[in-house]
């Protein structure tokens, strides 16, 4: 028979603290002055970590090193923090992603997801089949994206936030790529071969292009070839964008032996 959890199992349970930061991240300017208390990390340190004065916790400057932060004392609206830097973290795997700018609560996603696997670049750009007005979501136009980079960085223990475009035309985008780099473009519909497969087992630069939610037009098609990306896929189910973006960075980081 099941095992019965006692009442006071159920209630710690329900108690269970929110999640926990892996790393706190500042920028150079916010270690040389106090933290206010409403800060949200502020809130983290003293509500969920419960830190006291003297206490230590993990912390990094973005793009920068990670170390120990300090807890020096706690006023009435700021909280006094000091930092060891230790060494800074390798630089992310060289992996670009093009990406057809998807709804706001998909790109949120995909920018936290994709920060915490490790790529170097993420551009959102306008597609045939995408919607315009996603560019103007309160996502890019008020800064939250950047926000949504540090989430993902935090959970991976690591300082390196990617560079970030978006609203650039496909084109546009596609003309501004770097020569010398391997190019492939997700596609469910006239992609010849597995991504497992096309995938490089070096560690050279690498884009991965992905359609928006309603994938490539035939024009699209035709211009991503001419602009040297192979077609592949990740087999015969039809997958969520920020599904397909997280398999196809499993599927790229494995065979270059990084997971």
């Amino acid at each position: 028979m099941p095992r019965k959890i006692r009442r006071d199992s159920r209630t710690a349970i329900r108690k269970l603290p929110a999640n926990t930061l892996n790393l706190i991240l500042f920028t150079p300017e916010e270690t040389t002055r106090p933290l206010p208390r409403t800060d949200a990390r502020a809130r983290h340190l003293l509500d969920v970590l419960q830190r006291r004065p003297g206490d230590t916790f993990d912390a990094g400057l973005r793009d920068g090193p990670r170390g120990k932060g300090t807890v020096v004392a706690v006023a009435a609206d700021t909280i006094i923090l000091n930092f060891t830097w230790g060494e800074v973290p390798p630089p992310p795997d060289p992996i670009t992603l093009l990406i057809g700018l998807p709804r706001p609560q998909t790109a949120r996603k995909i920018l936290r997801e994709a920060t915490t696997l490790g790529v170097a670049a993420l551009h959102f750009v306008q597609t045939d089949r995408g919607d315009a007005a996603y560019a103007a979501s309160s996502l890019w136009t008020d800064g939250e994206w950047e926000r949504h980079l540090v989430g993902g960085a935090e959970q991976a223990f690591c300082t390196r936030l990617p560079a970030v475009s978006h609203g650039l035309a496909l084109a546009t985008a596609l003309a501004a790529l770097p020569a010398g780099d391997h190019r492939l473009a997700l596609d469910n519909y006239e992609a010849a071969r597995p991504l497992s497969l096309a995938a490089p087992d070096t560690a050279g630069p690498l884009i991965l292009a992905f359609g928006a939610e309603r994938g490539w037009s035939a024009a699209e098609r035709t211009r991503l070839r001419t602009a040297g990306f192979d077609l592949v896929h990740l087999g015969t189910r039809v997958l969520r964008l920020e599904t397909a973006v997280i398999a196809a960075l499993a599927v790229v980081k494995s065979r270059r032996g990084a997971m």
